[in-house]
């Protein structure tokens, strides 16, 4: 693929895209690591480095509301690539154009997760009037996170009845995919990527994820220590905590049976230690269910 600045129509236009055009012969673009969604690649001019996110896969979102979004959210403080222009390529492919902001984090500690944890309570607090004009959208929250889940009766029917225990609260801005792989670091800096799934949602949800993730993909400890972290910030009663570790259990368990989720040698052992451990899962048998 070619990845000409010019050939593309750009629908937010400013002077740092002009320079860069005028410029284009002199830019060194560089692959990056691709995503599900999207082609990422880095233009570097002289010292200084941006991203290109092309979107030529199955995923269509919104990316003109993406760039208003992470204006309002880099306006008001948080820490967010800074969007620099959106466009439509040749292919007819919705492209973004921000900052380059590091690289993803591949270590961590307990420390470091506790930090994370804090960035994301940042994002929960963040007051809906600092939006501005940005008018953050509300899905239906099973048809959002669980696609197709009907077709699994026993994760419906767990999830259903996880639901009625609580009253959710899709209130506060959420990212919606809170993982390493969304953060990058630049020199003890964390910068928060990928906002597709940005939205009004339930806070306790977003971090229940999150929570999740890291208990599979990293370790129970840090996970522990992030959840530690979140909840000094945060204010979550224990039933709270456990039920939307469920639920947020069960969206896990739904993509990996549909294939869409990674995984590593400890991947089964980390998920089974979590669903036994938690008295909502347990009590239903989740346990047994086929991972």
């Amino acid at each position: 693929m070619i990845y000409s600045l010019k050939s593309i129509d750009w629908i937010a236009k400013n002077d740092l895209i002009d320079h860069l055009l005028q410029q284009e012969d002199n830019l060194a673009i560089s692959t990056m690591d691709q995503g599900f969604e999207a082609e990422v690649v880095k233009v570097t001019l002289e010292q200084t480095s941006y991203v290109l996110k092309i979107w030529n896969k199955e995923s269509q979102p919104d990316v003109g509301f993406q760039f208003h979004l992470l204006h309002a959210l880099f306006d008001s403080g948080l820490a967010v690539s800074r969007p620099i222009s959106w466009g439509i390529n040749p292919n007819d492919e919705k492209v973004l154009f921000t900052s380059f902001d590091g690289e993803s984090i591949t270590k961590v500690n307990k420390k470091k997760v506790s930090e994370l944890a804090i960035l994301l309570s940042s994002i929960h607090q963040t007051p809906l009037e600092e939006m501005g004009h940005v008018q953050l959208s509300k899905y239906d929250f099973i048809g959002y996170f669980y696609p197709a889940i009907n077709e699994h009766a026993d994760l419906f029917e767990s999830l259903t009845r996880f639901l009625s225990l609580t009253q959710l609260k899709q209130d506060h801005i959420i990212h919606g995919d809170f993982h390493l792989g969304n953060i990058l670091e630049n020199n003890g800096k964390y910068t928060v990527i990928d906002w597709t799934n940005g939205q009004l949602g339930d806070t306790r949800y977003d971090f229940a994820w999150s929570f999740v993730l890291i208990s599979i993909f990293v370790s129970e400890q840090n996970a522990h220590a992030f959840r530690s972290a979140y909840l000094d910030k945060n204010e979550i009663s224990q039933h709270d905590v456990q039920l939307f570790e469920a639920i947020a259990c069960l969206r896990w368990v739904l993509l990996s049976r549909n294939g869409n989720v990674p995984k590593e040698s400890k991947t089964n052992d980390r998920i089974k230690r979590l669903i036994s451990s938690n008295p909502y899962l347990k009590e239903l048998g989740l346990y047994d269910y086929s991972i």
